[in-house]
């Protein structure tokens, strides 16, 4: 959380952090600026002080919203500074950082943050490193102090997510709905009102519609893949396939508030009209495998530990998993889940590696996602629920929806 982050620096020997750049796409940014719909900003927080904001003039009564003690960037002149080092932007953009750094008093350890091309945020480090002896540039590969506050939520971010989860649903349920309302021909494939026979690629279109109409964006996009592509776990689906009946479809939908927000993310499997048996067994197992890890889930477990629970459940029922083929390609072939909020995958994980040393904590939303897949069999299973670990330690799945594998067709 937010407030987290004087001890986290503290714990980390952190003087102070910059975070920068562009606000879009950039979630450790958009997390200091709160959704207030600035395009960039520079934000500053020294250990044990409140953040201070660095402005465009142009926003500053969006960024009023923040609550920071807010600075204009035009007070420190940096296209003054670019004339004085003859267009050398590096030079001109470090000269710009000492101004800020005098000025707010930043020196010591400082961690840098954001969004920015690696060779330019390389070349700017090291030259801030060697001409600003105040400073000492601090790195982190793995685990960084923006990453560790943001893995635990508080009741604003998951009121936000929660609601994500809701406007989510309901463009599966209007998906489920779309597709009950079309024609199946003597061959078992749907047929639109125009007597064309409706596509992958038709229902894709479809649902980019329904999130337009919810407010929502999908810049990771989503998957709806039927058949042998349903056994294909990140296949988004072959665009020209016709809709049957009787085939998997797995529809794993994770969109983002606007402008950049909080993700949501669930999977549902449906078949339309009926399911053959081994498709049935299949759903019936990811099923059972879901209410099993969702009903153990436990605070200051290791998050590891569910990712064994998941191999060995499948494991006892006769499926390969990747803890006996790390390459395999049928079977249960991934790791049980993530954690969501500014980016569709972040921390917590749960994949079974010694690098992974989190704990189910209070302040957690992570995705629980068993799944099983068998490309060569043209089938694949997955079920994906949300979880919220509340301040008391209880478990609550944000995921408002049924599951239902057949939907009935008229």
């Amino acid at each position: 959380m937010r407030e987290d982050l004087s001890r986290l620096m503290a714990e980390r020997n952190l003087d102070a952090i910059v975070v920068s750049d562009k606000v879009h796409g950039n979630p450790p940014l958009t997390y200091l600026t709160k959704g207030a719909g600035l395009t960039q900003a520079l934000i500053i927080q020294k250990r044990g002080a409140a953040p201070q904001a660095i402005i465009n003039p142009m926003e500053r009564e969006e960024a009023a919203v923040l609550g920071y003690p807010l600075t204009l960037s035009s007070r420190y002149k940096y296209h003054d500074l670019l004339r004085e080092h003859d267009g050398d932007a590096l030079r001109a953009t470090v000269a710009y950082y000492a101004r800020i750094f005098e000025d707010l008093g930043v020196q010591g350890r400082v961690g840098f943050y954001g969004l920015a091309d690696q060779g330019q945020a390389y070349a700017l480090l090291t030259a801030l490193e060697e001409s600003l002896s105040e400073i000492h540039v601090v790195a982190e590969f793995q685990d960084d102090l923006i990453s560790a506050a943001r893995t635990t939520k508080d009741t604003a971010e998951v009121a936000r997510i929660r609601e994500m989860g809701r406007r989510t649903a309901e463009i599966v349920r209007q998906t489920e709905a779309f597709l009950r309302e079309h024609a199946v021909d003597d061959e078992e494939r749907l047929r639109r009102t125009d007597g064309e026979i409706l596509t992958v690629g038709d229902v894709h279109a479809h649902i980019r519609r329904l999130v337009a109409l919810q407010g929502l964006e999908d810049p990771e996009g989503f998957i709806f893949a039927t058949g042998r592509d349903s056994g294909i776990p990140h296949s988004k689906g072959a665009l020209e396939t016709p809709m049957h009946l009787g085939e998997s479809i797995v529809f794993d939908i994770f969109p983002c508030e606007a402008g950049g927000g909080y993700f949501f993310d669930m999977t549902r499997t449906f078949c339309l009209g009926y399911a053959p048996d081994k498709l049935q067994r299949l759903y019936d197992d990811v099923f059972a495998c879901t209410r099993h890890i969702i009903a153990n889930l436990k605070v200051d477990t290791p998050t590891r530990r569910y990712q064994q629970m998941t191999c060995a459940f499948f494991r006892e029922r006769g499926y390969a998993t990747v803890e006996e083929d790390a390459s395999a390609l049928s079977g249960y072939i991934h790791s049980l889940g993530h954690g969501v909020g500014l980016e569709l995958h972040e921390t917590p994980m749960f994949r079974d590696t010694p690098d992974n040393t989190a704990q189910i904590a209070p302040g957690h939303v992570f995705t629980v996602e068993p799944g099983l897949y068998y490309p060569d069999k043209g089938m694949g299973c997955r079920i994906e629920d949300v979880i919220y670990v509340d301040p008391d330690g209880n478990f609550q799945n944000l995921t408002d929806y049924p599951y239902q594998l057949v939907i009935p067709m008229a």
